[in-house]
């Protein structure tokens, strides 16, 4: 009788862009990766895991993993590499930069990644001590919740808000612009237990996503005008007398100055911007301010249009007026991640900056690779790590154009060969999350989550981490960052002075895999009770005190009303979306449709599109667009359709009826369809 081979188990934490950052237990055998479970022990995630990652395993074993460095032998994206040893690949890459910076100086070289992994050692800013080292580019790394967070940063400062476990005792819970049984599912438990106690659950969404079906009331806002919805909302509070008048008294800054803006906002104004009825709009601010505590889940989507800061201002004002935050699950969450005590100038180096150095931002890439913003000196070389921007970024087509150059050397460091790697001179292949150490923070909860190393890596697939110490080593580099093993990184970027950290260190997460840092008992916590808010003011700023140097969390946030376009409104308000009839009419003749591309279900964002099962779970691209609008094309039920813009394009089948356009996320993120960019929600 054949035994089986004992089971050793290590620690896991999800590496990917979802606030939930599941606590796992790798289970491993013969040296093998055989099973990955969640972790019943954490008390978020409570052993859970998502459809993405429930088979997190086998994606470690996935046959089209890339196993070895490669360098390209055919036309770029023809997919033609031959195999080169790592000695050759840093080798390469070295000589080639050498010979870039001899000529054109070190900032004709970018780094572009994103946040594919989050991980402090192995993801989004890994490589930003090396770069900046190197004197490059800048990557300004803003796809997604710089402005959001910028918005929550001048209102409210950098708090983390409502614990996600104190949900339970909320009332009247808000989820805005949030699929959170798709995108932030170990949440919804907290929600569903509230929701059982006898709190009302309103989604506010300008899609009927999963969540929004499983809420009390969903409410839904043309796209684009959450803003005018907020102010709506602000006005009939006032109207109706139900401002907490102590705590705005004590606690906010530029009340009078918000009402006379909010006086602008009349019922039948936003019922006619937003499609939201007039008397639905009192409705909500009645229970919003009787039903406490009433709570708020801001989703990132808010802020995906041209109004979207000023929209969240608005939101995030809305706790302050009704006093929400008094309560234990009263006010408002975003991102927890602002209480995390991580050292992130360690983690980025930012200090290595020379002054000057330009920063291009992630949403840019195109337009820098094909020469439209016109760099001195051009981009000459690119390395692409923890994002696939050929299917995630804008401007596809811009993108592909700049990839395609043949004066343009490109480095991309993945797991597969995606849609952005088959544009590399040279590809690099990386370890996957159980394969190397890690230490995540994350933007849902309060919890630092460990990841232990389970296995090696298959082939000769090396931790990102590694590829900065080999690459440090060629360019000469011997700064004791470059030195460090994951373990001591994991411990150097984390501040463990920090009263937050409880005075637990690294042996701590090896014993125990995650700690939940010291913001209070969740069942008790009112971190804004007494106001209290890290502002200039101390105070809710419904009008701006101060709206400089922010600096916080992973991105760095700064605002200069003379260098940075136009300058920021003092009170929150409503920018209307940029390419409508009434603000851009010719670009609207255009492209007279308004997508929506909601986060898929089945993937995250590129991650996973590639597994034959997950794409069956997943089902078809599909389009869902209104009677109206499939029969002035002549499209029926089932039709193949292409969605596009001179942006980018995509095709699905035709779905209908429904009210708006909407395109869900197949292989790839829609990124063009119509006049204006896509809304993730």
């Amino acid at each position: 009788m054949n035994e089986q081979p004992a089971r050793e188990m290590f620690f896991g934490a999800c590496p990917h862009d979802c606030p939930d950052t599941c606590a796992m237990v790798y289970e491993v055998a013969d040296g093998r990766l055989v099973e990955v479970k969640g972790n019943k022990d954490h008390p978020i995630t409570r052993g859970g895991l998502c459809v993405k990652l429930k088979d997190f395993h086998d994606h470690h074993a996935n046959p089209d993993r890339l196993l070895y460095p490669m360098r390209r032998t055919g036309p770029k994206g023809s997919k033609q590499f031959e195999r080169i040893t790592w000695d050759e690949a840093i080798a390469e890459i070295g000589t080639r930069w050498r010979d870039i910076i001899a000529e054109y100086g070190a900032q004709a070289i970018m780094p572009q990644s994103y946040l594919g992994n989050m991980g402090l050692v192995q993801g989004i800013n890994s490589g930003d001590p090396f770069f900046n080292r190197l004197g490059t580019t800048v990557n300004e790394k803003t796809f997604c919740a710089s402005g959001s967070s910028t918005a929550w940063l001048m209102t409210v400062g950098p708090t983390g808000g409502v614990d996600p476990e104190s949900f339970v005792h909320s009332k009247f819970i808000v989820i805005w612009a949030c699929n959170s049984i798709s995108t932030n599912l170990h949440h919804w438990p907290f929600v569903l237990e509230a929701q059982k106690r006898g709190a009302k659950v309103v989604v506010i969404d300008c899609y009927r996503s999963r969540t929004a079906k499983q809420a009390d009331w969903h409410i839904a806002p043309k796209p684009g005008t959450d803003g005018a919805l907020a102010m709506g909302i602000i006005n009939s509070l006032i109207a109706q007398g139900l401002i907490d008048q102590d705590y705005v008294d004590q606690h906010t800054y530029g009340y009078e100055e918000l009402k006379a803006r909010a006086s602008e906002f009349t019922p039948d104004y936003v019922e006619a911007v937003t499609g939201v009825k007039a008397a639905d709009i009192a409705q909500f601010a009645k229970e919003f301010a009787t039903d406490q505590p009433s709570v708020i889940r801001i989703g990132v989507a808010l802020e995906r249009s041209a109004g979207g800061g000023q929209a969240i201002r608005a939101v995030a004002s809305l706790p302050a007026l009704v006093g929400s935050w008094k309560h234990v699950g009263g006010g408002l969450l975003q991102m927890p991640l602002w209480d995390f005590p991580v050292d992130w100038m360690k983690v980025s180096r930012g200090d290595w900056i020379k002054p000057g150095t330009r920063a291009i931002n992630n949403l840019q890439l195109g337009r820098a690779l094909t020469g439209e913003m016109k760099l001195d000196p051009p981009i000459k070389s690119m390395f692409v790590y923890c994002t696939n921007p050929v299917s995630q970024a804008p401007e596809t087509n811009k993108i592909v154009q700049g990839l395609q150059r043949e004066d343009l050397f490109t480095v991309v460091a993945e797991h597969f060969l995606t849609d952005t790697a088959k544009y590399a001179d040279i590809v690099l292949p990386a370890a996957m999350a159980g394969e190397a150490e890690d230490m995540m923070w994350s933007w849902g909860h309060f919890y630092f989550t460990y990841n232990e190393k389970a296995v090696e890596p298959p082939g000769e697939c090396l931790p990102t981490s590694e590829m900065w110490r080999r690459l440090a080593k060629e360019m000469g580099f011997d700064d004791p960052v470059f030195q460090m093993s994951d373990s001591e990184l994991a411990a150097y970027y984390i501040n463990w002075d920090d009263p937050k950290m409880a005075g637990v260190d690294m042996d701590y997460f090896k014993e125990h895999g995650f700690f939940k840092i010291d913001v209070g008992d969740a069942d008790t916590r009112t971190p804004h009770k007494d106001g209290n808010f890290p502002t200039p003011s101390g105070k809710v700023e419904f009008l701006l005190h101060d709206a400089k140097n922010f600096v916080a969390g992973p991105f760095r946030m700064m605002y200069d009303g003379d260098q940075c376009g136009d300058p920021v409104d003092p009170l929150p308000g409503y920018v209307p979306p940029r390419e409508t009839p009434e603000t851009n009419s010719a670009r609207a003749e255009r492209f007279p449709l308004n997508i929506l591309s909601p986060k898929s279900h089945g993937f995250l964002n590129s991650c996973y599109a590639n597994e034959p099962h997950k794409i069956k779970g997943q089902g078809e691209q599909f389009v869902l667009i209104s009677p109206k609008d499939a029969e002035a094309r002549s499209i029926r039920e089932g039709d193949p359709v292409r969605v596009f813009n001179d942006r980018g394009d995509f095709e699905g089948v035709a779905r209908a009826p429904t009210t708006w356009v909407t395109a869900s996320s197949w292989r790839h993120s829609a990124i063009g369809g119509a006049s204006t960019a896509p809304t993730a929600r």
